[in-house]
């Protein structure tokens, strides 16, 4: 079964399409943004907190009053 996953290039990424590309390397680098979606960034998670965490501001324990 033959792989239909595209390989990208440098030729791929916007900043290489618009000039913006200050690197000369064979492969992608770490911020390669596809030319496709522009410099819309990735969904991101949200953050749910748990239940148990929302209750006590802090970890600490209460300061004593001294006499």
């Amino acid at each position: 079964m033959a792989s239909k996953k595209k390989c990208l290039s440098c030729d791929d990424c916007y900043f290489r399409q618009n000039l913006l590309c200050a690197f000369n390397l064979d492969a992608p680098c770490t911020t390669f943004r596809s030319a496709d979606k522009g410099l819309k960034p990735e969904r991101q998670l949200a953050f749910v907190f748990r239940t148990e965490r929302t209750r006590t501001a802090y970890a600490f324990p209460r300061p004593q009053a001294h006499a």
